[in-house]
């Protein structure tokens, strides 16, 4: 039957620089040492990032701005602006250069593909204007083609509300030990001001290209997101609020605007998205559209598959929202990825050679029944893959069929922590397990506290799920050699305050080989 939402998405999720040694071979670097919380000074007021590493490739970004708040502030000229790439902190060893021009049509952005470098090894980077120099940023190329590395040290992150409180989160990551962070989505929020909170929205909901831009703006500017881009490259692929909260394709969530009304707002979003992101070029959005599903290899050890489920996915069955089951729900038609998308991944995942493959993704793969009480039975949040039964099952199906090794699933959205088994069967407890799925808490943004009892309460009728924590934030740090997977739940002690101590929540084990998470 048809139904309509018992509780909307919205209302559940939401209520109410660098530094280090390099060796001669690329590895053992030491810790990065970031910056404190000052952030760079104009003309990079926005700081500087890497991103979209490859085993002799690297893309470093930046983005002139004196009066980033208000469009930039900027002359509508282009501005010549120098970059150098070098083999130690003191920036002495240069081992490229150039000159690159920021653009008055893209928010005077800089994105500079660096190729010719040595696979495996660390690199430090600055940009200068004629009168100006940026900050040192350090990042890393992925080890070659078919090489074995021994280890692999990453972090995941996502939903870093900017009002809802500080980045303490970001602080203690940007003085971690890994090799590189992934960012799976919710970079920005669209909204507007909400009285009450730590900060404030610069002005009312974003729609037009420069209000998509002023707010890319107002987060960049926190110096402990600026420490994260300067100490690691980031991997990043977004998710609804860069856009507009759980639109699907061409569907917005007001269901009165017409497709080619939103569109023109989603080619907004996606184009301010990329100026201050860490991409390249070729990802540069053609109007509502763009490529930014792909695929990273650390060598023979793990190959990541990092999925786009806004752009391409069919709108959410069941009038969307935290709901009871409906025939739609099982619709062979309705996609998260798209096809294209799907068979990407399909393919890359039979074709793989690496011992761990990774599926990076936006909202939850697990089969999670909220509602456990004798009057709602069951019911699920058809924002996630619980809205698309059949195009989760085509996945796990060929996961359990075709057997890639060691598949785990790091996911963001949910603005809480799970871990779980996931299912050849989920409505069967003995099925095989196919996959893990890590689940990591937001940076800041909020998993309503008066719904964590019910949560708690549902976790029997869901025994794949095998850890949930609703009331902390922070990251997932992943340590992973050939045998196992360690995930670190790192948590802060609260976002009302810029600097607060890291530490870890709970940690998860899956060994090589035996798919399935087990405590640490």
């Amino acid at each position: 039957m048809n139904a309509s939402p018992l509780i909307s998405r919205r209302s559940f999720l939401v209520s109410g620089v660098t530094a280090g040694a390099v060796l001669a071979s690329g590895v053992g670097v030491g810790r990065a040492r970031p910056r404190g919380l000052d952030p760079a000074p104009a003309p990079f007021s926005l700081g500087i990032a890497s991103g979209e590493p490859g085993p002799q490739s690297v893309v470093l970004w930046t983005r002139l701005a004196w009066d980033a708040l208000h469009g930039g502030g900027m002359p509508a000229a282009p501005v010549p602006v120098q970059w150098e790439i070098a083999a130690d902190e003191g920036m002495r060893r240069i081992v490229r250069r150039g000159v690159t021009i920021a653009w008055p049509e893209s928010a005077h952005s800089v994105h500079v593909r660096v190729a010719g470098l040595e696979p495996d090894h660390w690199y430090w980077y600055r940009f200068r204007t004629r009168h100006d120099e940026s900050p040192t940023g350090r990042t890393r190329t992925l080890p070659a083609p078919g090489s074995s590395p021994r280890r692999l040290r990453f972090a995941f992150v996502s939903c870093q509300d900017f009002e809802n409180g500080y980045y303490p989160a970001l602080y203690n990551l940007a003085r971690e030990d890994v090799d590189f962070v992934i960012h799976l989505g919710d970079y920005i929020y669209e909204g507007g001001p909400t009285a009450g909170l730590p900060r404030q929205h610069n002005g009312p909901e974003i729609v037009t290209l420069e209000d998509y831009r002023n707010r890319h703006a107002l987060y960049k500017s926190d110096a402990s997101l600026q420490a994260v881009h300067a100490a690691f490259p980031m991997i990043a692929t977004w998710d609804d609020h860069e856009t507009e909260n759980d639109y699907a394709a061409a569907v917005s969530e007001d269901p009165a605007q017409p497709p080619d009304v939103f569109l023109v707002r989603r080619a907004a979003a996606y184009r301010a998205y990329w100026e201050h992101m860490p991409l390249t070029r070729a990802q540069k959005p053609e109007g509502p559209d763009t490529l930014l599903y792909r695929r990273f290899r650390w060598g023979r050890l793990a190959e990541f598959n990092i999925l786009d489920t806004r752009q391409y996915r069919s709108d959410q069955p069941c009038g969307d929202g935290l709901t009871v089951p409906c025939p739609a729900q099982l619709d062979p038609a309705a996609t998260m990825t798209g096809p294209e998308q799907e068979r990407w991944l399909l393919e890359g995942l039979a074709d793989s050679e690496a011992r761990w493959n990774v599926i990076a993704q936006q909202v939850m793969m697990m089969q999670a029944n909220f509602g456990p009480a004798a009057q709602v039975p069951r019911l699920f949040n058809m924002d996630a893959w619980d809205g698309y039964v059949a195009a989760r099952n085509r996945i796990l199906g060929f996961l359990l069929h075709g057997r890639p090794s060691n598949p785990v699933v790091p996911t963001g959205d949910i603005h809480s922590s799970w871990v779980a088994n996931l299912k050849a069967d989920f409505d069967d407890p003995t099925s095989a397990t196919v996959a893990t799925e890590l689940v990591g808490a937001s940076i800041s943004s909020d998993f309503p506290a008066q719904f964590v009892p019910a949560v708690q309460a549902s976790l029997p009728a869901n025994p794949h799920i095998r850890f949930f924590d609703g009331l902390r934030h922070g990251y997932v740090r992943c340590d992973v050699d050939r045998y196992r997977w360690r995930a670190d739940f790192r948590t802060v002690s609260t976002i009302l305050e810029p600097v607060a101590p890291v530490s870890t929540l709970a940690s998860f084990v899956v060994e090589s080989g035996r798919p399935g998470a087990v405590p640490a």
